[in-house]
């Protein structure tokens, strides 16, 4: 076979369903062979569409997404969206041209260092420099993407590789003696988590989207209501835990809710499981739960006191893990005070806004999940909007919330919804937008028309990029720099593509409009023209205590 056929034959045996990318000189030895295969290619209208859509594919189905572009531009155009899977810990692999072999270094036409640029960002990255390697290399970045911490890998194939010929190998077993993941946790700490949790008089766990690549939600469920513990959850973590269970705190964080930001600050015992404390859960590092012991479940060692001190580090797999400590409880700590005072939080601090004549984006979402009762996925782009979709919506199941979290990408909803649909094709998808974000990647409204895509827009268009708006209005005396947009007629945008527009001004218009969209067999974008200087509360700010928000009613 020739290098080409070889790729094809080990996507296809790696179980590939879907690639999503764009054609370009250094692949077409590739896209030759894909004319006659099996493999079904979505051809989107930019890389970094093709990117997110991979990412979006990955995260709704838990498989490895895939992606592919050419040498240089088309490559550097996957940066975006590679460095947003590897900070999200999302399994993808990026398969990119190189130019031919003798030529690599010499600033041939459409060379770019593609390896270079993206070692920081991947969890692993080749270049091809013989033919003989090629199927143990996809073979390797499959397994690599997917085990462990999963996270993106780049194959680099320069064209020359891609025509070459040799005798398929394809190596059944993967063994690296590099890379060995820990996947069960070491005896001694889990007997000792399980003696701070039966000493534990107001335990909160704290669960990020490790609990989801897992496979970890069952084990989470059970082990909260064994020892009848609150649980608060991350941007990542959103659909680990039943939003509508009695236990759940909704997200924490700078823009979480009040009441789980009291309340972890208030635990004597925090189950931390496949989360990082990362600075917008923290808050000031020094004022973090200053009471609390720490349990910290974490399949990756460099997370652990990476940014807090931990006093029970468990390295492994949470669904192994949380399997392990469950059988080891016999009974549970008393958490009857405990749970009066968290629901008597929720009772002083509940989510809230100002409503009025005109439509807030509270209000949209709350009709939005009165309508569907959470049975749909939701991506969401970077901002305000984000935030909303956070708070205003809940989420029951895993896999069902899909937003770009460590990075914080805008333009990411749209094309990630796109390969979501394309996954899961029997849920309705929808992309809660800002008018910001959604125009960055745009053009995949081809894509999905083409494709018959049909995921549904939502976009919150307050004719600023809000949440820029938002720190200069309370940080910065309201002196706007730059964040006043205008935007197109996004119902004219979507028909030119032969797509669906509905522009909703009125607020007896809103749960008409989504009605009709979720009836729609087609890729709908509605425009609700939103109040402009709606807030997004509460808001801790830049610096402060996780427990010192701004709130209020805009």
């Amino acid at each position: 076979m020739i290098g080409a056929q070889i790729l094809i034959e080990c996507l296809k045996r790696e179980g590939v369903e879907v690639i999503f990318g764009y054609p370009g000189g250094q692949v077409l030895p590739i896209f030759d062979r894909l004319y006659d295969a099996d493999v079904k290619f979505i051809l989107t209208r930019h890389e970094q569409g093709a990117a997110h859509a991979a990412d979006g594919y990955a995260r709704a189905t838990g498989k490895v997404g895939v992606c592919l572009a050419t040498s240089g531009p088309g490559a550097t155009n996957l940066v975006t969206g590679i460095a947003n899977a590897y900070m999200d810990s999302i399994p993808m692999v990026a398969i990119t041209g190189q130019v031919k072999s003798f030529l690599i270094g010499n600033d041939a036409f459409q060379e770019a260092d593609i390896t270079g640029i993206t070692r920081p960002i991947t969890k692993h990255n080749f270049l091809v420099k013989d033919i003989k390697d090629l199927a143990r290399i996809v073979r390797e970045a499959f397994y690599i993407a997917s085990t462990g911490r999963p996270g993106p890998v780049v194959i680099d194939i320069p064209s020359d590789i891609q025509m070459q010929d040799t005798f398929f190998v394809w190596p059944e077993k993967v063994e690296m003696r590099s890379y060995q993941p820990t996947y069960f946790g070491h005896p001694g700490q889990i007997k000792k988590a399980v003696k701070l949790i039966a000493n534990s008089k107001k335990p909160l766990i704290y669960a990020g989207g490790g609990i989801i690549t897992s496979g970890a939600n069952a084990a989470l469920l059970e082990l909260a209501e064994k020892i009848q513990a609150p649980v608060t959850w991350t941007l990542m973590g959103i659909g680990a835990f039943p939003g509508t269970h009695k236990l759940s705190l909704g997200m924490l964080g700078m823009h979480g809710t009040a009441y789980a930001n009291h309340a972890i600050m208030g635990a004597d015992l925090i189950i931390a499981v496949g989360a990082r404390f990362d600075d917008r859960v923290t808050g000031r590092i020094d004022s973090f739960a200053p009471g609390a012991k720490v349990i910290h479940i974490d399949i990756d060692p460099s997370s652990i006191s990476k940014n807090i001190k931990v006093d029970v580090p468990i390295v492994g797999d949470a669904k192994n893990i949380l399997g392990e400590i469950l059988e080891q409880i016999k009974i549970g700590p008393d958490t009857a005070e405990w749970l009066k005072a968290v629901d008597a939080l929720k009772k002083k601090y509940p989510l809230k806004y100002k409503d009025g004549e005109r439509i807030k984006p509270q209000y949209v979402l709350e009709q939005l999940y009165d309508i569907t009762k959470g049975d749909v996925i939701i991506a969401t782009e970077v901002g305000q909007n984000q935030m909303w979709a956070c708070q205003w919506l809940k989420y029951d199941h895993p896999r069902t919330f899909i937003s770009s979290g460590g990075l914080g990408t805008m333009g990411f909803g749209f094309p990630a919804a796109m390969g979501a649909k394309v996954g899961c094709s029997d849920k309705t998808v929808i992309d809660i937008a800002g008018d910001g974000s959604i125009q960055m990647n745009i053009q995949e409204l081809g894509t999905c028309v083409a494709n018959k895509i049909n995921v549904k827009v939502f976009i919150l268009n307050n004719g600023y990029l809000g949440m820029v708006r938002q720190w200069q209005e309370l940080f910065y005396k309201k002196r706007y720099s730059q964040v006043g947009i205008s935007s197109p007629d996004f119902v004219k945008l979507a028909e030119s593509y032969g797509a669906v527009g509905i522009c909703v001004k009125k607020k007896e218009d809103v749960r008409p409009a989504i009605e009709k969209a979720l009836k729609t067999d087609n890729t709908v974008f509605i425009d609700f023209h939103v109040e402009p200087e709606e807030n997004v509360f509460p808001m801790v700010p830049a610096g402060e205590a996780i427990n010192r928000m701004i709130e209020g009613l805009a």
